[in-house]
């Protein structure tokens, strides 16, 4: 993939569908609080404050432990981006899912994934980008009753590059794995390592984008390993609207999966 193709990737994110900011008045009173939080932590290894956006939806229950998704972001995009994806957050309410997604560090740090073009700025950048989603997730473990085995992650183009990066570093933490247009630089092969974890992945075959065929190799081998899977082709599909058409999938596929019994990691 050319790093023209990458920008323009990134420049395709920033203008995915969004969802409202907020749900619609109550009848009985005023609105109900912003949906989409946006919040901050010090990350200190980066030596600044770090943003991220939260969802917590209205069935969350302090004494009762729920699921929690963790989302990525595509390139050039940002964590209040994707959580305004059509759909994502309905999907989130409808189910009790927390969900937060982190920046990664900044708008094109890959999540600790193959950086595919030129030099990264800092030169650690893949480091902080990966250090920063763990961080948000342990700052949302600690705030919130999360299910230690409902752990789900997923992410959008770089995001779900990310996810097949991070479903393959820490495939016992995950309960399932949602990659949607991975744009993905490493070897298929590489799935073996997680291959006790569900996944659902979501690639429309008109991505001009990240390439249909890229995906298909990932379907694959996944079958080959004999995965608990779903690969949702999307006939005449682009790079972004198969994403937020298909958030009923992802959360339907999540909600049928707990973390199941540990089969070893890798890098």
């Amino acid at each position: 993939m050319s790093r023209s193709t990458l920008l323009a990737l990134g420049a395709v994110c920033l203008f995915a569908p969004a969802a409202p900011a907020q749900p619609p008045a109550r009848k009985d009173g005023p609105p109900t609080q912003p949906r989409i939080q946006k919040k901050t932590y010090d990350f200190k290894d980066a030596g600044k404050e770090m943003e991220y956006a939260l969802f917590v939806p209205t069935a969350y229950d302090k004494a009762k432990k729920g699921p929690l998704v963790v989302a990525l972001h595509g390139l050039g995009s940002n964590p209040q981006q994707i959580l305004r994806y059509r759909g994502l957050t309905d999907q989130a309410e409808k189910y009790g899912y927390v969900v937060v997604a982190p920046m990664g560090y900044n708008s094109g740090g890959w999540y600790g994934a193959k950086f595919p073009f030129g030099k990264p700025s800092p030169e650690n950048l893949g480091e902080l980008s990966e250090k920063d989603v763990m961080n948000v997730l342990d700052l949302v473990r600690k705030e919130y009753a999360i299910d230690p085995d409902r752990i789900y992650l997923m992410g959008h183009s770089m995001g779900g590059g990310g996810t097949w990066h991070l479903g393959i570093k820490h495939p016992d933490l995950w309960a399932a794995l949602a990659p949607i247009a991975p744009a993905v630089f490493r070897p298929a092969a590489d799935v073996e390592k997680a291959r006790h974890l569900p996944v659902i992945m979501v690639q429309g075959d008109a991505d001009n984008l990240c390439p249909v065929g890229t995906a298909r190799k990932w379907a694959a081998e996944m079958k080959s390993l004999g995965m608990t899977y779903r690969y949702v082709e999307v006939a005449g599909g682009d790079h972004v609207s198969v994403a937020w058409k298909n958030m009923p999938e992802v959360f339907a596929f999540f909600d049928r999966h707990r973390r199941g019994p540990a089969a070893g990691g890798g890098q």
